[in-house]
C-alpha cells in the first residue's frame, strides 16, 4: 500500500510541478492552484491506459484534452470566479467558456498530454 501511495504522490507532484513551471515559462507567472490541477490531470490522463488497457495513444490524447479542459474549467471557476483571484481570463479568445477555457488551449492540451502519458508510464514502471 505504501508503494502504491508513493507512486500516486510522485505522479501527482511531478505532473503538478511540470504544469506549474511550464506555465511560468510560457506566461511568466502561475498560481499554486495549477499544481493541484496539473497533478490531477497527470493522475487521470496518465492512468487512462491503466484502466482502459486497449486504448490507443490518440484516443488517450483526445480524452485527455477533455479531462484537462474540465479540470481547468473547475479550477478556474473556483479560483477566478468564486474566489476572485483573476489568475487568468480567456474571454478575449474565441470559443471560450466563461473566460476559463477555450478551444485553442484544449487543442494544445491534446498534444501536451502525450508527455503526461509517457511521464506517468515511466514513473509507474520505475
Amino acid at each position: 500500500m505504501k508503494v502504491f501511495a508513493f507512486k500516486w504522490f510522485t505522479i501527482f507532484m511531478t505532473g503538478g510541478m511540470i504544469y506549474y513551471f511550464f506555465e511560468i515559462t510560457v506566461r511568466g507567472y502561475s498560481h499554486y492552484s495549477m499544481i493541484i490541477c496539473g497533478g490531477m490531470a497527470t493522475l487521470l490522463c496518465g492512468g487512462l491506459n491503466q484502466v482502459f488497457r486497449r486504448m490507443g495513444v490518440l484516443a488517450q490524447m483526445l480524452l485527455s484534452a477533455v479531462i484537462i479542459s474540465e479540470l481547468e474549467f473547475l479550477t478556474g471557476y473556483v479560483v477566478n470566479v468564486i474566489l476572485g483571484y483573476d489568475v487568468w481570463d480567456y474571454s478575449y479568445l474565441p470559443y471560450n467558456l466563461m473566460g476559463q477555457i477555450c478551444v485553442g488551449y484544449s487543442l494544445l492540451w491534446m498534444f501536451l498530454s502525450l508527455a503526461i502519458i509517457f511521464v506517468d508510464d515511466y514513473i509507474r514502471s520505475y
